[in-house]
C-alpha cells in the first residue's frame, strides 16, 4: 500500500492553451513567446515559463487565433 503522503506515480497534467483539454505534460507540445514569437521547445531545455499545445491539427491551427486573442487582451 503506497504513502498517502508520497508523490510515487504522479503524472503531471496541463491543459492545452486552445482546447483546454487536460493531458500528461510530456504529451503536449511546449511553447513560450519570445518578441511576440511562438517559438517552440523540443527538447525541453529551456527553463522559461512555458505554454502547453495538443499535437493535434485543430489546436496548431488554432494557435494563430489564439495569439491574436492573447495580443488585443493584453493592450
Amino acid at each position: 500500500m503506497p504513502n498517502h503522503n508520497s508523490n510515487a506515480g504522479y503524472r503531471a497534467e496541463r491543459s492545452c492553451v486552445v482546447c483546454k483539454k487536460k493531458i500528461d505534460r510530456d504529451q503536449l507540445l511546449k511553447f513560450f513567446i519570445l518578441r511576440d514569437k511562438v517559438v517552440f521547445d523540443i527538447a525541453n531545455c529551456l527553463s522559461c515559463s512555458k505554454r502547453y499545445i495538443c499535437h493535434n491539427q485543430q489546436c496548431l491551427e488554432g494557435l494563430s487565433k489564439w495569439r491574436k486573442k492573447k495580443r488585443t487582451k493584453h493592450r
